[in-house]
């Protein structure tokens, strides 16, 4: 019998209605919500299923206390948190500290018990992104709100005009799994689209790359008893072009994401 195929998790991105205004009619007028197609394909192989799990707000039809976001965490075989908006500087405590990086408290409420419900569950969770820093704050750590006004000698993160061309090198932590994956070479390169980063780390969360130039945290993993992993990189853009042989290829993370799946699934092989 053919096994099932592996159903993966995408928490959504969610578009806010806008003012009335030129261009912003229309379906813009309502709550979207939505993920990015590379996200899917990245994720997307012959025996995985990808769906999107939908956010619930106050001016919903339903409310949050009546769904269950464990009964996605039992029915799915794993989450991605994908990138987007800020992180409100309230999900971990703190006010902002300028009115241009007010985040989106919304879609953190909604991710953190998204991300709750699948660490219980014991199922595997990758993040991407604001889907790292998401993961760092849901264990109770920080962020910093702006990396250039907050971090002294910071490189560049984010350059809108480029996007996602920008590369720059990082240091895997020696013997990580992260290194492990990557033979233990050094010397790779990653995009960067982030002004916030990691600051205080949460509860069981290890460092397993950082910014080769100045530090900033690039990849995390927690130490508990199930696969969780984020990355301050986009794999997914990365899949799509190379611009250069140090560029990192995002597929062993993906690999190692859905093998932990198919385990849990189908209960053969070593977690480890």
């Amino acid at each position: 019998m053919k096994p099932q195929p592996l159903l993966i998790g995408i928490s959504a991105r969610i578009h806010h209605p806008k003012q009335p205004g030129p261009g912003w009619g229309a379906v813009y007028s309502k709550t979207l919500h939505y993920f990015e197609q590379s996200v899917a394909h990245w994720i997307i192989a012959k025996d995985v299923i990808c769906v999107m799990v939908p956010a619930v707000e106050s001016e919903s039809l339903i409310r949050r206390s009546e769904l269950s976001l464990s009964a996605y965490a039992e029915l799915l075989d794993g989450l991605v948190l994908q990138g987007g908006a800020d992180i409100a500087p309230e999900s971990y405590g703190e006010r902002p500290i300028s009115l241009d990086w007010p985040g989106d408290r919304v879609r953190d409420r909604y991710e953190i018990d998204l991300f709750r419900a699948f660490q219980n569950a014991g199922k595997p969770v990758i993040g991407i992104c604001r889907g790292c820093q998401l993961i760092n704050v849901a264990l109770g750590g920080t962020l910093y709100q702006d990396i250039p006004t907050q971090i002294a000698g910071s490189g560049v993160h984010a350059d809108d005009g480029l996007y996602d061309r920008v590369l720059h090198d990082i240091d895997i932590v020696q013997d990580s799994r992260l290194a492990l994956l990557y033979a233990n070479r050094a010397g790779w390169k990653v995009n960067s689209l982030h002004h916030q980063a990691i600051k205080d780390l949460g509860k069981g969360v290890t460092v397993e790359a950082r910014n080769a130039a100045d530090g900033v945290i690039e990849a995390i993993r927690w130490d508990g008893p199930n696969y969780v992993f984020g990355m301050q990189w986009h794999p997914e853009f990365l899949a799509e072009r190379r611009y250069s042989d140090e560029q990192l290829d995002g597929r062993p993370i993906v690999e190692e994401f859905l093998a932990y799946a198919r385990r849990i699934k189908y209960g053969d092989g070593d977690l480890g």
